[in-house]
Protein backbone atom coordinates (compact mmCIF):
# COMPACT_ATOMS: atom_id res chain seq x y z
CA UNK A 1 0.00 0.00 0.00
CA UNK A 2 1.33 3.41 -0.97
CA UNK A 3 2.09 5.85 1.83
CA UNK A 4 0.51 9.01 0.43
CA UNK A 5 0.79 12.36 2.21
CA UNK A 6 -0.96 15.26 0.48
CA UNK A 7 -0.86 18.03 3.08
CA UNK A 8 2.31 19.55 4.50
CA UNK A 9 4.16 22.83 4.78
CA UNK A 10 7.65 24.19 4.31
CA UNK A 11 9.33 27.41 5.42
CA UNK A 12 7.95 29.03 2.30
CA UNK A 13 4.81 29.48 4.41
CA UNK A 14 4.65 28.51 8.09
CA UNK A 15 6.78 25.37 8.27
CA UNK A 16 10.28 25.16 9.70
CA UNK A 17 12.11 23.11 7.06
CA UNK A 18 12.95 24.06 3.49
CA UNK A 19 10.99 22.26 0.73
CA UNK A 20 13.99 20.04 0.02
CA UNK A 21 14.42 19.19 3.70
CA UNK A 22 10.73 18.30 4.03
CA UNK A 23 11.06 15.99 1.03
CA UNK A 24 14.02 14.21 2.59
CA UNK A 25 12.29 13.96 5.97
CA UNK A 26 9.12 12.55 4.41
CA UNK A 27 11.02 9.97 2.35
CA UNK A 28 13.02 8.77 5.36
CA UNK A 29 9.70 8.27 7.17
CA UNK A 30 8.46 6.02 4.36
CA UNK A 31 6.34 8.39 2.26
CA UNK A 32 5.92 7.24 -1.36
CA UNK A 33 3.76 10.06 -2.75
CA UNK A 34 4.16 13.54 -1.30
CA UNK A 35 2.39 16.85 -1.84
CA UNK A 36 3.64 20.25 -0.70
CA UNK A 37 0.68 22.51 0.15
CA UNK A 38 2.05 25.76 1.52
CA UNK A 39 -0.42 28.42 2.64
CA UNK A 40 -1.43 30.76 -0.19
CA UNK A 41 1.96 30.33 -1.88
CA UNK A 42 3.45 28.05 -4.54
CA UNK A 43 7.02 29.36 -4.39
CA UNK A 44 8.40 26.12 -2.95
CA UNK A 45 7.03 23.75 -5.57
CA UNK A 46 9.95 23.79 -8.02
CA UNK A 47 12.47 22.95 -5.28
CA UNK A 48 10.11 20.39 -3.76
CA UNK A 49 9.56 18.63 -7.07
CA UNK A 50 13.30 18.37 -7.71
CA UNK A 51 14.00 17.15 -4.18
CA UNK A 52 11.26 14.52 -4.38
CA UNK A 53 12.68 13.22 -7.64
CA UNK A 54 16.16 13.06 -6.11
CA UNK A 55 14.96 10.76 -3.32
CA UNK A 56 12.72 8.62 -5.51
CA UNK A 57 9.38 9.96 -4.29
CA UNK A 58 6.40 10.83 -6.47
CA UNK A 59 5.43 14.48 -6.13
CA UNK A 60 2.10 16.30 -6.19
CA UNK A 61 2.07 20.08 -6.63
CA UNK A 62 -0.34 21.67 -4.19
CA UNK A 63 -1.42 24.74 -2.26
CA UNK A 64 -3.62 25.49 0.76
CA UNK A 65 -5.86 28.52 0.21
CA UNK A 66 -7.33 30.48 3.11
CA UNK A 67 -10.98 31.41 2.67
CA UNK A 68 -13.69 33.04 4.75
CA UNK A 69 -16.97 31.12 4.87
CA UNK A 70 -19.86 31.91 7.23
CA UNK A 71 -17.57 34.18 9.21
CA UNK A 72 -14.94 31.52 9.83
CA UNK A 73 -11.58 30.78 8.25
CA UNK A 74 -11.62 27.55 6.24
CA UNK A 75 -8.76 26.04 4.25
CA UNK A 76 -9.13 24.61 0.75
CA UNK A 77 -6.29 22.46 -0.57
CA UNK A 78 -5.57 22.32 -4.28
CA UNK A 79 -3.83 19.18 -5.58
CA UNK A 80 -2.26 18.43 -8.97
CA UNK A 81 -2.19 22.14 -9.77
CA UNK A 82 -0.21 23.94 -12.44
CA UNK A 83 1.72 26.31 -10.21
CA UNK A 84 2.39 28.66 -13.14
CA UNK A 85 -1.29 29.36 -13.86
CA UNK A 86 -1.79 33.12 -14.05
CA UNK A 87 -5.26 33.20 -12.47
CA UNK A 88 -4.10 31.10 -9.52
CA UNK A 89 -1.04 33.28 -8.99
CA UNK A 90 -3.07 36.49 -9.04
CA UNK A 91 -5.56 35.03 -6.59
CA UNK A 92 -2.90 33.87 -4.17
CA UNK A 93 -1.18 37.26 -4.27
CA UNK A 94 -4.47 38.96 -3.42
CA UNK A 95 -5.09 36.50 -0.59
CA UNK A 96 -1.65 37.13 0.91
CA UNK A 97 -2.09 40.89 0.94
CA UNK A 98 -2.86 42.25 4.38
CA UNK A 99 -1.00 39.61 6.39
CA UNK A 100 1.70 42.05 7.53
CA UNK A 101 -0.82 44.63 8.76
CA UNK A 102 -2.76 41.87 10.51
CA UNK A 103 0.47 40.70 12.18
CA UNK A 104 1.13 44.18 13.55
CA UNK A 105 -2.39 44.30 14.98
CA UNK A 106 -1.89 40.88 16.59
CA UNK A 107 1.37 42.09 18.14
CA UNK A 108 -0.34 45.18 19.53
CA UNK A 109 -2.94 43.01 21.25
CA UNK A 110 -0.25 40.76 22.70
CA UNK A 111 1.69 43.81 23.94
CA UNK A 112 -1.45 45.02 25.70
CA UNK A 113 -1.64 41.58 27.34
CA UNK A 114 1.90 41.95 28.65
CA UNK A 115 3.88 40.28 25.85
CA UNK A 116 5.97 42.93 24.07
CA UNK A 117 8.01 42.45 20.91
CA UNK A 118 5.80 39.77 19.37
CA UNK A 119 5.93 41.19 15.83
CA UNK A 120 9.74 41.20 15.80
CA UNK A 121 9.77 37.79 17.48
CA UNK A 122 7.40 36.27 14.92
CA UNK A 123 9.38 37.85 12.10
CA UNK A 124 12.38 35.69 13.03
CA UNK A 125 10.40 32.65 11.94
CA UNK A 126 9.07 33.93 8.61
CA UNK A 127 10.95 34.52 5.39
CA UNK A 128 8.33 36.89 3.96
CA UNK A 129 6.06 39.21 6.02
CA UNK A 130 3.36 38.69 3.38
CA UNK A 131 3.09 35.13 4.73
CA UNK A 132 3.12 35.94 8.46
CA UNK A 133 0.65 33.69 10.28
CA UNK A 134 -0.53 32.76 13.75
CA UNK A 135 1.94 29.85 13.74
CA UNK A 136 4.89 32.25 13.55
CA UNK A 137 3.55 34.14 16.56
CA UNK A 138 2.93 30.87 18.37
CA UNK A 139 6.56 29.83 17.98
CA UNK A 140 7.69 33.13 19.43
CA UNK A 141 5.31 32.83 22.40
CA UNK A 142 6.85 29.45 23.19
CA UNK A 143 10.36 30.87 22.73
CA UNK A 144 9.76 33.80 25.09
CA UNK A 145 8.14 31.63 27.75
CA UNK A 146 4.61 32.98 27.43
CA UNK A 147 3.40 29.45 26.65
CA UNK A 148 4.76 25.95 27.09
CA UNK A 149 3.93 24.56 23.65
CA UNK A 150 2.24 25.41 20.37
CA UNK A 151 -0.92 23.71 21.65
CA UNK A 152 -0.76 25.79 24.82
CA UNK A 153 -0.52 28.96 22.73
CA UNK A 154 -3.72 28.17 20.89
CA UNK A 155 -5.53 27.41 24.13
CA UNK A 156 -4.63 30.81 25.60
CA UNK A 157 -3.87 33.15 22.70
CA UNK A 158 -4.49 33.89 19.02
CA UNK A 159 -7.97 32.35 18.86
CA UNK A 160 -11.31 34.12 18.92
CA UNK A 161 -11.90 35.85 22.23
CA UNK A 162 -8.24 35.51 23.31
CA UNK A 163 -5.35 38.03 23.15
CA UNK A 164 -3.75 38.28 19.73
CA UNK A 165 -6.75 37.21 17.68
CA UNK A 166 -7.30 39.40 14.62
CA UNK A 167 -9.66 38.13 11.93
CA UNK A 168 -8.71 38.53 8.30
CA UNK A 169 -10.94 38.59 5.26
CA UNK A 170 -9.65 35.85 2.98
CA UNK A 171 -10.80 34.64 -0.44
CA UNK A 172 -14.31 33.29 -0.97
CA UNK A 173 -15.06 29.60 -1.44
CA UNK A 174 -16.05 30.15 -5.05
CA UNK A 175 -12.83 32.05 -5.75
CA UNK A 176 -10.59 29.39 -4.22
CA UNK A 177 -12.28 26.48 -5.99
CA UNK A 178 -12.27 28.47 -9.23
CA UNK A 179 -8.54 29.21 -9.02
CA UNK A 180 -7.73 25.58 -8.29
CA UNK A 181 -9.85 24.26 -11.14
CA UNK A 182 -8.45 26.87 -13.55
CA UNK A 183 -5.00 25.55 -12.68
CA UNK A 184 -6.11 22.01 -13.56
CA UNK A 185 -6.28 20.97 -9.92
CA UNK A 186 -8.56 19.10 -7.56
CA UNK A 187 -10.17 21.06 -4.72
CA UNK A 188 -10.18 19.46 -1.26
CA UNK A 189 -11.66 20.75 2.02
CA UNK A 190 -8.78 20.57 4.49
CA UNK A 191 -9.37 19.03 7.95
CA UNK A 192 -13.16 19.63 8.03
CA UNK A 193 -13.38 18.35 11.61
CA UNK A 194 -11.36 21.31 12.85
CA UNK A 195 -14.00 23.93 12.08
CA UNK A 196 -16.60 24.91 14.65
CA UNK A 197 -19.64 24.50 12.45
CA UNK A 198 -22.95 23.00 13.44
CA UNK A 199 -23.98 19.88 11.48
CA UNK A 200 -26.38 22.04 9.44
CA UNK A 201 -23.68 24.60 8.60
CA UNK A 202 -21.16 21.88 7.78
CA UNK A 203 -23.69 20.31 5.44
CA UNK A 204 -24.23 23.68 3.77
CA UNK A 205 -20.47 24.05 3.29
CA UNK A 206 -20.23 20.60 1.72
CA UNK A 207 -23.22 21.26 -0.55
CA UNK A 208 -21.85 24.58 -1.80
CA UNK A 209 -18.37 23.14 -2.25
CA UNK A 210 -19.74 20.28 -4.33
CA UNK A 211 -21.88 22.61 -6.46
CA UNK A 212 -18.81 24.73 -7.19
CA UNK A 213 -16.87 21.69 -8.41
CA UNK A 214 -15.08 20.65 -5.24
CA UNK A 215 -14.09 16.99 -5.33
CA UNK A 216 -12.72 15.77 -2.00
CA UNK A 217 -12.38 16.20 1.74
CA UNK A 218 -9.52 15.25 4.03
CA UNK A 219 -10.50 12.22 6.07
CA UNK A 220 -7.25 11.15 7.73
CA UNK A 221 -5.21 14.17 8.76
CA UNK A 222 -2.97 15.19 11.61
CA UNK A 223 -5.56 17.85 12.40
CA UNK A 224 -8.26 15.23 13.07
CA UNK A 225 -8.51 13.03 16.14
CA UNK A 226 -8.68 9.27 15.48
CA UNK A 227 -12.38 9.18 16.34
CA UNK A 228 -13.04 11.70 13.56
CA UNK A 229 -11.58 9.46 10.82
CA UNK A 230 -14.68 7.23 10.50
CA UNK A 231 -17.00 10.24 10.84
CA UNK A 232 -15.48 12.00 7.83
CA UNK A 233 -15.12 8.74 5.91
CA UNK A 234 -18.88 8.34 6.27
CA UNK A 235 -19.47 11.95 5.20
CA UNK A 236 -17.22 11.46 2.16
CA UNK A 237 -19.30 8.46 1.13
CA UNK A 238 -22.58 10.28 1.80
CA UNK A 239 -21.67 13.34 -0.30
CA UNK A 240 -19.79 11.43 -2.98
CA UNK A 241 -16.44 13.05 -2.17
CA UNK A 242 -13.06 11.48 -2.74
CA UNK A 243 -11.00 11.04 0.43
CA UNK A 244 -7.63 12.67 1.02
CA UNK A 245 -4.91 12.01 3.57
CA UNK A 246 -2.06 14.12 4.95
CA UNK A 247 -0.24 14.93 8.15
CA UNK A 248 -0.57 18.74 7.95
CA UNK A 249 3.14 18.61 8.81
CA UNK A 250 4.81 21.87 9.83
CA UNK A 251 7.90 20.78 11.78
CA UNK A 252 9.28 17.72 13.58
CA UNK A 253 7.53 17.48 16.92
CA UNK A 254 4.87 20.09 16.13
CA UNK A 255 2.33 18.01 14.25
CA UNK A 256 -0.14 15.69 15.95
CA UNK A 257 0.88 12.90 13.56
CA UNK A 258 4.29 12.58 11.96
CA UNK A 259 4.75 11.07 8.49
CA UNK A 260 5.43 7.55 9.80
CA UNK A 261 2.50 7.55 12.23
CA UNK A 262 -0.53 8.54 10.16
CA UNK A 263 -2.91 5.59 9.64
CA UNK A 264 -4.29 4.63 6.22
CA UNK A 265 -7.66 5.76 4.94
CA UNK A 266 -10.64 3.78 6.27
CA UNK A 267 -12.11 1.16 3.98
CA UNK A 268 -15.04 2.04 1.79
CA UNK A 269 -13.79 5.44 0.59
CA UNK A 270 -12.23 6.27 -2.76
CA UNK A 271 -8.79 7.88 -2.39
CA UNK A 272 -8.34 11.19 -4.18
CA UNK A 273 -5.31 9.62 -5.88
CA UNK A 274 -7.22 6.53 -7.14
CA UNK A 275 -6.65 7.35 -10.83
CA UNK A 276 -3.30 9.15 -10.67
CA UNK A 277 -0.88 6.27 -11.19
Amino acid sequence: MLNVDLHCHSNVSDGILSPAAVAQYARKAGVDVWGLTDHDEVGGIVAARAAAAAVGMQFVAGVEISITWAGQTVHIVGLQIDETDALLLRGLAATRSGRDARGRDMAAQLAAAGIPGAYEGALKYVANPDLMSRTHFARYLVECGAATSIADVFRRFLTEGKPGYVPHRWASLSEAVGWIRAAGGIAVIAHPGRYKFSPVAEGALFDEFKQLGGSAIEVVTGSHTPDQYPVYADLARRYGFLASRGTDFHAPGESRADFALLPPLPSGVTPVWHDWF
